[in-house]
């Protein structure tokens, strides 16, 4: 169940850019592209639990980013986000780690951004592409 629902969010990752979110990385002025999970011991991946949480926030952050920049898929992402924990057949800890690293970057990004600015359609544009390679990532991990 977790993989289709990866596999899914994958493809509605990908397909969420607009046109005006691609002008918009090419005008707005540069910001910081969001954090990476450092390699572990030896250049290992990250953990799928890292990667899970990194989701998560990505997922928190374009729920409000992408409101508020004029998409009506906000409560899309919500949706996605419990789908992907109703997947989840972990230890109910582990449901409410995700939850809470979602609710923690909507929450910071809700008080950081009243307003659509380029930078804020930037940070939905590198959330997006990051989150789509993030998702077939672990969809293929899972997989194996």
């Amino acid at each position: 169940m977790a993989l289709a629902v990866l596999a899914g969010l994958g493809l509605a990752l990908g397909g969420a850019q607009t046109a005006q979110a691609q002008a918009a990385r090419k005008a707005a002025p540069s910001v910081p592209a969001p954090p990476v999970a450092a390699p572990g011991p030896a250049g290992a991946a990250p953990t799928t639990e890292k990667s899970m949480l990194r989701l998560a926030e990505i997922m928190g952050s374009l729920a409000w980013l992408r409101g508020l920049c004029g998409a009506s898929d906000g409560q899309l992402w919500r949706d996605r986000m419990n789908a992907l924990i109703e997947a989840e057949t972990t230890p109910p800890e582990r449901r409410q780690r995700l939850a809470a690293a979602w609710n923690d970057s909507y929450r910071a990004w809700s008080l950081s951004y009243k307003r659509c600015t380029p930078s804020a359609e930037l940070a939905v544009q590198r959330y997006l592409t990051e989150g789509a390679s993030l998702s077939r990532a672990l969809s293929a991990r899972i997989a194996r």
